[in-house]
């Protein structure tokens, strides 16, 4: 199943909130992101639908290993883009504002180079 720019976003969301607790549910991802308990709730549905998370009988949310394998390449792509357009000016909000939508669609091959590019 191939996740929408939507599904990444709370996917990278999870991945985020468990890197702070390994208690997550679905109540601290919609404060998170802003969104409403609907919204989360489906995206939730389809996480778990597609092999992403799976989600306990407590209601905590856990990444599979798919899941936190595409989720950790969502964050770095996030992180190098961020590094990126700050490195060249951009304030730290609207640099992370950015990199949020290109992280979506940039080609691997551009993010290598920009990779290459902050590491020198």
């Amino acid at each position: 199943m191939q996740l929408q720019e939507s599904g990444q976003m709370y996917l990278e969301t999870i991945y985020v909130l468990t890197r702070k607790s390994n208690f997550v549910r679905s109540v601290d991802v919609g404060e998170h992101m802003g969104f409403s308990k609907p919204s989360v709730s489906r995206a939730v549905g389809l996480l778990k639908e597609g092999g992403y998370i799976t989600v306990d009988a407590e209601g905590y949310l856990h990444l599979t290993d798919i899941g936190e394998e595409l989720a950790a390449k969502i964050y770095e792509r996030h992180t190098i883009l961020t590094r990126f357009l700050t490195g060249i000016g951009v304030d730290t909000d609207t640099a992370s504002e950015d990199a949020c939508k290109m992280e979506h669609c940039i080609s691997d091959t551009t993010l290598a180079a920009i990779k290459k590019h902050i590491e020198k």
